[in-house]
This record gives structure tokens, C-alpha cells and sequence, in this order.
């Protein structure tokens, strides 16, 4: 089983901050807990490279997180697709 999972965080001034790190959850249901607590937040929190790293969420634009982890509450839209 392969536990590394990424991120790359889109800023609204169109710059990109691309993130590896280990799984952080041990089981599927603790996803949608987690991305609760994460939502309710002002910044988004990242211990990296031996530095704590806080984004706030007003300067983000999207961030896109992989592979999708299971687990995902039901008010998330699946299986869509991105259209140019």
C-alpha cells in the first residue's frame, strides 16, 4: 500500500506550492472529520522541511490533494471532470 500522498496548493495570485507527505489519517472515516476541522479553520496548517507553514485560506484559490482519499463526506460532488 502506497501512504504518500500530495498536494499542490493554487494561490490566487496564480503561483503553486506543491507539498509531498505520508498519509495522515489511519482510516477512511477519520477523512471527513479531518477536512471538518480543516474547513473551520482561518489558515492552512503544514509542518514542512523542519518549518510550521501557515496559509491562509484567503489566499488560496484551490488546492487539489492526491490521490482522493475515501472516506469523503457525502455533500462532496465524485467523479467529476475538469472541462477547458
Amino acid at each position: 500500500m502506497n501512504d504518500e500522498r500530495g498536494m499542490i496548493v493554487h494561490f490566487v495570485d496564480g503561483t503553486k506550492l506543491k507539498l509531498s507527505f505520508p498519509k495522515q489519517v489511519k482510516t477512511d472515516e477519520a477523512v471527513s472529520i479531518r477536512l471538518e476541522k480543516l474547513l473551520d479553520k482561518p489558515a492552512l496548517m503544514v509542518q514542512a522541511d523542519g518549518a510550521l507553514l501557515s496559509i491562509p485560506f484567503s489566499s488560496i484559490k484551490y488546492l487539489q490533494v492526491y490521490p482522493v482519499p475515501g472516506g469523503l463526506p457525502d455533500y462532496v460532488i465524485k467523479g467529476a471532470s475538469i472541462v477547458e
